[in-house]
């Protein structure tokens, strides 16, 4: 039986079957599609694409924007020799309020398109003197910083002025106020301080070394505060103020009225804030009284300090670039920097035996104050006769 079932004549039998079976399969499929009109034909096609539009949509779900907007563009960009596309504005999946204008340059000589680079600018904000137009006021020295005032300090007769009663920002030249109602305080120096949570940058959002949970005695958070501008620790000193945070600014608030600083406010103790403003002529005052404090004038002219937070050691710098050149003979200073603030420097100074207070407020560049404060000392040095030169006469401060 075996052999009679697997027989040539039997297997030819089964073969002419199927082929007989496919052939009047195909003849009616072909039929039924000749008899379907056109426009339903169209509309299973278009369904049947929309079905796997979906479906690649589904799965590509995890893609970059960057390669959906690329995707995009490559798909209804016509050829052209050579355009210029504003692809983020186009881009209907990215918040408003969170887009950069992006500028595509797409070379396409040859109707291929070549590699697209996508750059995101976004100009520094410019300060308040930029936007009131300080920087426009001429003076004898060329001047980077719109607004400079020097006075001798034991006659207060004034030896340079140019936008003196304008009121700025003054970023953390704040600081010299905060070490001042520190201090009145009377506070104990050697009560631990611990950085936290409050402690932290939230209208700039700027970082800083001293982690939460530091632990610091306030003579460090002061010495730090001063000399190297931590402002976390000038958060901190504020926070255990006996009266709290509110208490310190109104107190600092105060303290500026004590002196005749009728052009100041202030509104935190680190300076991040564009509301901590005053004049060049105010700033004298502070500077002068700040003087008569010996930690400060000691902190604030220190080149390093080494500080201790609990967990690791923290190796801190001044900010100030003339306290590391010997030419300079530097009794305090204090420098600053926000946008709307610019480059900002306060110092007492001895130049030519005459003690000064030098006041250089909104500055343009990172090192055009200390640049300014060359000028203005070699000026003094030559009794007043204008000579244009950089802040490396001594041999630092560029």
């Amino acid at each position: 039986m075996k052999t009679e079932m697997f027989s040539p004549l039997k297997v030819m039998q089964g073969v002419a079957l199927r082929t007989a079976v496919s052939v009047a399969v195909s003849i009616a499929v072909a039929t039924s599609f000749a008899a379907m009109p056109g426009e339903a034909f169209a509309k299973t096609t278009t369904a049947s694409k929309t079905a796997a539009k979906k479906s690649t949509q589904s799965e590509s779900a995890a893609a970059t924007p960057r390669a959906k907007k690329s995707a995009k563009t490559a798909k209804a960009a016509p050829a052209a020799k050579s355009a210029k596309v504003a692809a983020a504005d186009d881009d209907d999946d990215a918040p408003r309020a969170s887009r950069k204008r992006r500028v595509n340059y797409r070379m396409d000589p040859h109707g291929r398109r070549s590699a697209v680079h996508a750059v995101a600018f976004q100009p520094r904000t410019p300060s308040v003197g930029q936007a009131f137009g300080l920087h426009e006021t001429p003076d004898t020295l060329a001047l980077r910083s719109s607004v400079a005032y020097v006075v001798d300090q034991n006659t207060q007769e004034m030896l340079f002025d140019k936008n003196s009663r304008a009121v700025v920002p003054i970023a953390s030249i704040t600081k010299l106020m905060t070490a001042m109602v520190v201090l009145d305080s009377h506070a104990a120096l050697n009560e631990e301080l611990q950085v936290t949570d409050e402690d932290r940058d939230y209208e700039k959002y700027t970082g800083s070394r001293l982690a939460v949970g530091s632990v610091l005695n306030r003579e460090d958070m002061l010495h730090i505060a001063l000399m190297a501008s931590e402002n976390r620790a000038a958060a901190a000193l504020s926070r255990y103020y006996a009266n709290g945070r509110p208490g310190f600014i109104a107190a600092m608030n105060a303290k500026a009225k004590s002196l005749g600083m009728m052009d100041t406010h202030f509104e935190n103790s680190t300076g991040l804030t564009s509301q901590n403003v005053s004049s060049a002529r105010d700033l004298v005052k502070m500077v002068n009284a700040a003087y008569q404090y010996p930690l400060i004038r000691k902190f604030s002219t220190d080149t390093s300090y080494d500080v201790f937070t609990g967990k690791r050691n923290i190796a801190y710098r001044s900010t100030n670039a003339l306290i590391r050149n010997p030419s300079w003979d530097i009794g305090l200073q204090k420098t600053g920097f926000i946008n709307e603030a610019g480059e900002c420097l306060v110092m007492q100074a001895t130049i030519n035996g005459r003690p000064v207070v030098m006041v250089l407020l909104d500055s343009s560049g990172k090192y055009s104050r200390f640049a300014d404060a060359g000028r203005l000392r070699s000026y003094l040095d030559t009794a007043g006769e204008p000579r244009i030169t950089s802040a490396d006469a001594g041999g630092g401060g560029t």
